[in-house]
């Protein structure tokens, strides 16, 4: 999706809810809010404080956390826990209903976000009596093709090293 066709509907809902809630429309906010829409993939605080950081825009981490929990609290953003990682968020494209999974690779923590319309499908299908569905979030956990390429390779290495010192 273009940056501005996802950046322009956020920073109208982030203008709308900053002054629903009688709060400052500060640059800072506006920044941050680029930031986060300048890519789809997931981003740690951390990371994308040293990106403001390394881009020249300086802002406290303090303001920055404090920011993405506004992001949160107006809907901009979600928050992901996968494992015993760190939070991870996402932006939330406005008027976009985007549900996907994740898949979390229990060796390395690697995560990648994947659609699958079936899933999607019966998932969205549910019906609560007293609950209305908005979004949703999987997780998948497992071994990525990374860590079990190199789980084959320390195995076969293993069975070598018995192979050999096994007496002829």
């Amino acid at each position: 999706m273009n940056d501005d066709k996802a950046l322009n509907p956020a920073r109208a809902a982030l203008s709308q809810y900053l002054k629903e809630k009688k709060m400052r429309r500060t640059p800072e906010r506006f920044a941050i809010l680029e930031k986060v829409f300048s890519t789809d993939a997931h981003f740690y605080v951390d990371a994308l404080h040293e990106s403001l950081e390394m881009e020249g825009y300086h802002v406290s981490l303090s303001t920055v956390y404090a920011t993405v929990q506004l992001f949160l609290e107006a809907g901009l953003v979600r928050r992901h826990q996968f494992g015993n990682q760190p939070a991870q968020y996402e932006r939330v494209l406005q008027g976009v209903t985007e549900n996907h999974h994740h898949l979390v690779c229990t060796t390395c923590g690697r995560v990648r976000a994947v659609k699958d319309e079936e899933i999607a499908a019966r998932i969205s299908g549910l019906r609560y009596s007293t609950f209305r569905t908005e979004f949703f979030s999987l997780y998948v956990y497992g071994l990525c093709s990374r860590c079990q390429k190199r789980l084959r390779k320390e195995r076969r290495k293993e069975l070598e090293a018995t192979e050999k010192k096994k007496p002829k």
